[in-house]
């Protein structure tokens, strides 16, 4: 290892040459070599990680390049586990790279992740994020997971030190008919770029015990007011006593798209059987919002619960859908025993459905 190379971190005194020897050590896993992914393979792999895993199957397409700027155009086509291995050995040739052509699922995942010290979660799915979770809980392996909606992102470290895993603040995954299409939601290009570096940032406090790692908070990102909250969450034991993988991960679907209420939240509102709680902001709620539906913005929410006839049942609902699932979180802490329902999709969904019936 040439000193020189990271003499710019070294001089810190709260990294030092034992937290560059830490990090030569140290062997990290990142599922997924898209948005997310890039970002952390780069400053990991610049920073002295000494052994860097890729799983992913995925090939380089024209469309990801806005974002994934590790790739270049004459990369389309190419696996993205070996365009982004080829990449990282001209960045640092003194990384370990390994490669992995392939989807991680329940015939690989404990065998793949079991030679590491540590997973990033830098997918795009829910069913490999639950597979991730049980796998590190039964390997005993920390994770850093990272998440996209729209202009907003969520960064946590699950698992670190008998912490709080990813069950603990997502108990069960959704409805396959809840989750919206992120390829019609899109994403903006510099914004994985910037949720990818905060996972990698988690990646070196952990691996170098430096800091205040995110371990039972949810740190959330919104891109477009540059605004950061921070949301705490439990430690629940009952989340400890997974012992081996699930048969599948797909998705459930249970329910048809008609009875999750995402169309439907008109009529009842307009019939005032049901409570409909728009966390939006002002200008947003002024733009556009459902007749009767109740204004209250996300941040006042707390405050203002009072407000919320909890004799009815109460929908929660915003933009895209993650906004009121942060709402329902609140809520559940101050009324446990009442039932919260989150609007798919928010308003984005009750318009592009609104023909359905």
């Amino acid at each position: 290892m040439n000193p020189k190379r990271y003499i710019r971190q070294t001089i810190l005194k709260e990294f030092g040459a034992e937290g560059q020897r830490k990090l030569a050590n140290a062997k990290v896993l990142v599922v997924g070599a898209g948005g997310l992914g890039v970002p952390v393979l780069t400053y990991l792999n610049a920073m002295g990680v000494g052994t860097l895993g890729i799983v992913d199957a995925d090939v380089v397409s024209i469309s990801n390049l806005h974002r994934q700027v590790l790739f270049t155009e004459a990369m389309v086509g190419l696996l993205k586990v070996h365009a982004a291995a080829e990449q990282l050995q001209k960045q640092n040739p003194e990384t370990q790279i390994n490669a992995y052509p392939t989807f991680l699922d329940v015939s690989n995942a404990l065998e793949i992740i079991g030679d590491y010290d540590l997973v990033v979660d830098a997918t795009d799915n829910f069913p490999t994020r639950y597979l991730i979770n049980d796998a590190c809980v039964i390997l005993n392996t920390p994770f850093v997971y990272g998440a996209l909606h729209g202009f907003e992102g969520q960064v946590s470290v699950f698992n670190y030190e008998n912490g709080p895993t990813y069950r603990c603040l997502f108990a069960n995954m959704p409805m396959a008919d809840a989750i919206p299409d992120c390829n019609e939601n899109g994403v903006l290009g510099i914004l994985p770029g910037i949720v990818g570096n905060l996972q990698a940032l988690e990646v070196v406090k952990v691996i170098c015990g430096i800091g205040e790692v995110l371990s039972g908070t949810l740190l959330l990102y919104d891109a477009l007011t540059q605004r950061m909250q921070r949301m705490t969450f439990p430690r629940q034991s009952k989340n400890f006593n997974i012992k081996r993988l699930a048969d599948s991960y797909e998705l459930d679907s249970e329910l048809s798209l008609k009875e999750i209420g995402r169309i439907a939240i008109r009529p009842l509102l307009i019939d005032g059987r049901i409570e409909v709680v728009d966390v939006r902001t002002q200008q947003e709620f002024d733009s556009e919002h459902l007749q009767g539906a109740k204004h209250i913005p996300l941040d006042q929410l707390e405050q203002r619960s009072h407000e919320i006839d909890l004799n009815k049942p109460v929908y929660l609902i915003c933009q895209v859908g993650i906004r009121s699932q942060k709402a329902i979180y609140i809520l559940q802490q101050k009324f446990p025993q009442k039932e919260f329902v989150n609007v798919t999709g928010g308003m984005n969904m009750i318009d592009s459905y609104a023909n359905t019936y």
